[in-house]
């Protein structure tokens, strides 16, 4: 079971850990917790032209949590939140119809197909997510304050 779920591919995204670290002077940062699980992810975001310019994370979690945040780090720059958004709805639904892919979305998210049968996991994939779709809708909030002021 628990081999299934950690394949080789799913191990190399999380140890290559694309995007870990932080970013000096975020436009937007968010913790989240899983305390079922016990992960944690802070992501940080820059925007530009509501774009996401640069992103960076520190993830305490487990291997499917990792590998989440370090596609997140070879993926979401240039990313609307709008497009966020877009990439969560469709990871879900390839969650919930059992690994398969229902629109073109990263290529690196068919690494989670297995986890698709182990619904307890879910919320370990998609935590980073929520965070990078937070700290976009914050920086752009303060985005919009600085254009007003």
């Amino acid at each position: 079971m628990v081999d299934d779920l950690y394949q080789k591919n799913l191990l190399r995204h999380a140890a290559a850990s694309v995007g870990h670290g932080r970013l000096l002077k975020p436009h937007g940062t968010v913790t989240l917790d899983n305390p079922l699980c016990g992960d944690r992810v802070t992501i940080d975001v820059k925007l530009n032209d509501r774009l996401i310019s640069e992103v960076a994370q520190v993830v305490r979690a487990c291997v499917l949590c990792q590998a989440a945040a370090s596609i997140i780090g070879a993926n979401a720059v240039d990313k609307s939140e709008s497009d966020i958004q877009s990439i969560i709805i469709a990871t879900k639904d390839m969650l919930h119809s059992k690994g398969t892919l229902s629109v073109n979305i990263w290529p690196e998210m068919e690494a989670f197909a297995p986890v698709a049968t182990h619904t307890s996991r879910h919320r370990c994939v998609l935590l980073p997510f929520e965070a990078l779709l937070q700290a976009t809708k914050s920086a752009a909030a303060g985005e919009d304050d600085s254009l007003t002021t």
